[in-house]
C-alpha cells in the first residue's frame, strides 16, 4: 500500500496516521506543499490523504498552488484511489467535487461533540463509530454537501462534519489524527485564534481534555483499517 499525504503547514503533520502506516509497513510519502514540493504521478500511489491548514479552499489568489492541488485531488478521485481529507482536506475534497466552501458563521476550535446519523449506521466505514464522540476541531470554514455525497456526522456548531463519496472518498472536518505533541503544536502556532466565542475553547480548556486523544486516535485507526484494505 502506497500512501501519500499533502501537508499545508509545518505544524499540521499526519500524527497517528504516520505512526499507523509505518507500523503496518505501508509506504508513506508526502508533498509539503508550503515548501513548493510537487505531487507524485497519480498511478504511483494507492491512497491520498489531505491534511489541514489555516488557508481557505477558496483562497487561490493568496495560495496559487491550491489550483494544482484541487486538480490533483480530482485526478485521485477519478482514478478510483482511496482519498481521505481532514479539516482543510475535507473542504478541498468538497471543492473538487463541485461544492461551495465558505467562511462559517461560527469558528469551532477545541473539543466538541460530534454526532453520527442514521446513514452512518448503515455504512461499513462509520457503523462501528459511537453515536456520539468527542473530537478535536480547528476550523472557521464549512462547505455545502457535494452532489452524490452522503452526510455521516454533524456537530452543534457545524452541520457538515463528515461525508463519504462513493466507497473510497472520506471527508472529516475534525482532527482524529492529532497526537498530544501535534495538538500542542497547534496551540503554539495558532494560539492567537483562541479568541472568546461560543465554540472556541481556551488554551487551558483544550489542554484539560487531552485525555480524549487516546479514543480519537483509536477511531482514526479504525477508519483507516476499514478504508485501506
Amino acid at each position: 500500500m502506497k500512501i501519500h499525504y499533502i501537508q499545508h503547514a509545518p505544524f499540521e503533520g499526519p500524527g497517528i496516521i504516520a505512526e499507523w502506516a509505518l507500523k503496518n509497513n505501508y509506504q508513506l510519502s508526502s508533498t509539503h506543499i508550503y515548501k513548493g514540493e510537487s505531487f507524485p504521478e497519480i498511478n504511483k500511489i494507492d491512497c491520498l490523504i489531505i491534511l489541514g491548514g489555516a488557508m481557505g479552499a477558496y483562497e487561490e489568489h493568496l495560495y496559487p498552488w491550491l489550483k494544482a492541488e484541487k486538480q490533483f485531488i480530482k485526478q485521485a478521485i477519478q482514478a478510483n484511489k482511496i482519498v481521505l481529507g481532514i479539516c482543510l482536506g475535507s473542504q478541498l475534497i468538497a471543492d473538487a467535487l463541485g461544492a461551495k466552501v465558505y467562511p462559517h458563521k461560527h469558528k469551532e476550535i477545541g473539543w466538541w461533540q460530534v454526532n453520527t446519523n442514521a446513514a452512518a449506521k448503515q455504512n461499513k466505514l462509520f457503523k462501528l463509530f459511537p453515536e456520539n464522540f468527542m473530537a478535536f476541531h480547528w476550523h472557521g470554514d464549512t462547505f455545502d454537501l457535494p452532489q452524490g455525497a452522503t452526510l455521516m456526522a454533524s456537530s452543534e456548531a457545524c452541520a457538515h462534519q463528515a461525508f463519504i463519496y462513493g466507497e473510497k472518498v472520506v471527508a472529516l472536518q475534525f482532527h482524529f489524527e492529532v497526537t498530544e505533541n501535534l495538538l500542542l503544536d497547534f496551540l503554539k502556532d495558532g494560539g492567537e485564534e483562541l479568541k472568546k466565542a461560543t465554540y472556541v475553547q481556551t488554551d487551558n480548556e483544550i489542554k484539560a481534555e487531552i485525555k480524549n486523544i487516546s479514543e480519537t486516535n483509536k477511531l482514526m485507526v479504525l477508519l483507516l483499517e476499514k478504508l485501506i484494505i
